[in-house]
């Protein structure tokens, strides 16, 4: 199981087995490179734990407990867990200020107990078989010990293909769960409970901070800083993320000004002007003078590292972005670096996406759902729109007019994105089809609190986006999965859970103010940023999808993979439909949105049973065999 993990912890391994459990480890040295292996144990072994990820504010932690009597025999960040379990019981949990997957054995009470960070940073899944319980980082270091390939889930697949990501705590994998952000497992007497410690929590509509917006700007300046201050403790090298945009100029500015250490950055460039941000790079790397490293991205780059990116993503993705990151992340590991911080997180946290614009509008627009006039301000989000003043209104109220009868649901805020993403269901096998039981927005709609009916409808929607995207793919198959492919450590400042709490109060119009996104965050870290930054407007991370595959040497998996006898074996898509879509993108005619994203999606499932199904006797990892 741990060799499986090697990507992720490549500097060691470590166990500890007694005869009710076992523990291993495969370790990226950051924190005490000399004596920080895991397990780590309390003074008298009775407490074993292993941590993937890092306790942030260790150092205060571990002051306090040696005023406590405690004694350490490392200096690592891990330690601090088992003495403060010892004094704390499971609530040491809201100690912690950190990204942790934790798995801790109590030998006394003969107890288990799972965490996982607040945000869903960290991945951790489980499963039971045959009277025993495993788990791990990723799913493909549990299915070693399982006996039999593994079997896609029908119901999670339904999900993704409507909310980029199964449902929590649902995996793609059947009868395979995720541990949920902010959860806890706890496992005893062969019985297993699970309870929420933290959980995004929002106050009801007029509840909020009522301070003047200059006092909240500075206080969200301080977090930030130390947020920041903080993911910069390391005993190695740490460098950072550079897209041009708005949240990593906030972030390498803020370590180039409160960091002290030397500003080392990374950046994706593309060949398409429409993907490519790396005028706005140079502008940052000029006014910070960093260091700076960059990769371009080609379309033959995707199309050829998209298998391997499939074997670490472990779920299939309707977007090709994730293989840039994972390429990206390859950079620095390349230049000796095993941690970068990121911007992550700030839209979710303080209302950068154009979703939430969209809320806005379609809330207004609800009002008066009649109206041609309301719908035209959606023109103003995406100017690229190329529809004639005639047409405009009856596009509109097509695409974004979802709802309008229902304002108050609590998804009424992505029911345009579920409702295109959902088009890719159009390929599914009529087996497939009529294996599906559960409607998927019911699935989500269990995920929200029962205060939800009391908060404002932008904040409903911030929920959702972090419930469903971020935590499930940003967060996993873009965020994690490509860094440790590499064996480096992302680390987010934006989701430090005091920028989150603080966040969570204020009034949604401090975070966009009108249709001016992220309000409170350009007030507060502007004055680091030349104006094209903080004016420019928001463009979205994104990379090459169908001309990845289908262009002068396309790979030959693809053509493998998207056979028709291949579609029909595995079962999952009608080989007529997918077929029909082929020749269609090979005879060059219009590809649209809804085409991206089937493709993509169909190739991700297809190469999914290719890794977890077909290949599954296989000893050899893929990425050994395949670039």
């Amino acid at each position: 199981m741990t060799s499986m993990l090697r990507h992720r912890g490549p500097d060691g391994e470590g166990f500890y087995c007694d005869e009710q459990l076992g523990l291993g480890h495969a370790r990226l040295s950051i924190i005490d490179l000399n004596t920080g292996d895991q397990p780590i144990h309390n003074e008298d072994r009775t407490v074993w734990v292993v941590l993937n990820g890092e306790v942030f504010n260790y150092i205060e932690l571990r002051e306090e407990l040696v005023k406590r009597g405690h004694t350490f025999y490392t200096q690592s960040d891990t330690e601090v867990i088992v003495h403060l379990y010892e004094d704390f019981g499971a609530e040491f949990i809201d100690r912690l200020n950190g990204q942790f997957a934790i798995a801790l054995w109590d030998t006394r009470e003969r107890e288990l107990l799972l965490f996982r960070d607040r945000p869903g940073i960290a991945p951790l899944y489980y499963t039971e078989r045959g009277g025993r319980f495993y788990f791990a980082s990723e799913i493909k270091a549990i299915l070693p010990v399982l006996g039999t390939s593994a079997q896609l889930s029908a119901t999670a697949l339904d999900q993704l293909m409507t909310f980029w990501a199964p449902v929590s705590p649902t995996t793609i994998f059947e009868d395979i769960y995720e541990v949920q952000p902010g959860e806890r497992i706890r496992i005893k007497n062969g019985r297993l409970s699970r309870a929420k410690y933290w959980d995004w929590r929002f106050p009801p509509h007029g509840e909020y901070r009522t301070e003047p917006e200059a006092s909240l700007a500075e206080e969200l300046h301080d977090l930030l800083v130390d947020a920041t201050q903080i993911r910069l403790r390391s005993d190695v090298p740490v460098g950072a993320y550079l897209s041009g945009g708005l949240d990593s100029s906030v972030l390498t500015s803020l370590i180039h000004h409160h960091g002290g250490v030397p500003l080392r950055t990374f950046s994706i460039g593309f060949d398409d002007k429409h993907l490519d941000e790396s005028s706005f790079q140079q502008q940052l790397i000029d006014h910070l003078e960093t260091e700076h490293s960059n990769i371009h991205c080609t379309v033959e780059d995707v199309g050829d590292n998209f298998l391997t990116t499939i074997w670490h993503t472990e779920f299939p993705i309707l977007r090709t972005a994730p293989v840039p990151m994972r390429l990206l992340s390859g950079l620095v590991n390349q230049q000796q670096y095993k941690v970068v911080l990121t911007g992550e997180g700030a839209d979710e946290v303080l209302g950068g996406y154009d979703i939430f614009k969209e809320t806005k509008i379609r809330q207004f627009w609800a009002r008066q759902p009649d109206s041609s006039m309301r719908p035209l301000l959606l023109k103003r989000l995406y100017p690229y729109l190329e529809i004639s003043p005639g047409r405009a209104t009856a596009y509109l109220q097509n695409f974004f007019g979802e709802g309008l009868d229902r304002p108050d649901l609590s998804y009424f805020s992505h029911l345009p994105r579920f409702s295109t993403t959902a088009k890719c269901k159009a390929f599914f096998s009529d087996t497939l089809k009529q294996s599906l039981v559960d409607q998927p927005l019911e699935a989500l709609v269990g995920l929200f609190p029962q205060a939800q009916e009391g908060w404002h409808y932008f904040n409903r929607a911030q929920y959702l986006e972090v419930k469903s995207l971020m935590s499930g793919y940003l967060l996993s198959s873009q965020g994690d999965r490509m860094l440790l492919a590499n064996s480096v450590e992302g680390r987010f400042p934006f989701l430090d859970h005091r920028v989150i709490e603080f966040a969570n109060q204020l009034h949604p119009a401090l975070k966009m103010k009108v249709l001016n996104e992220k309000y409170l965050l350009k007030r507060a870290a502007g004055k680091y940023l030349p104006d094209e930054i903080t004016k420019r407007h928001k463009q979205p991370y994104r990379a090459p999808d169908i001309p990845a595959f289908f262009h002068d040497r396309t790979p030959s998996f693809v053509d493998e993979l998207l056979a028709a006898e291949k579609i029909k074996e595995y079962g999952y898509f009608d080989p007529g439909r997918v077929s029909l879509l082929v020749k269609k993108i090979r005879a060059g005619r219009a590809i649209g949105y809804k085409d991206n994203m089937a493709l993509v999606g169909i190739l991700s499932t297809q190469i999914w049973h290719y890794h977890f199904v077909e290949r599954f006797n296989d000893t050899i990892a893929p990425h050994s065999t395949h670039k």
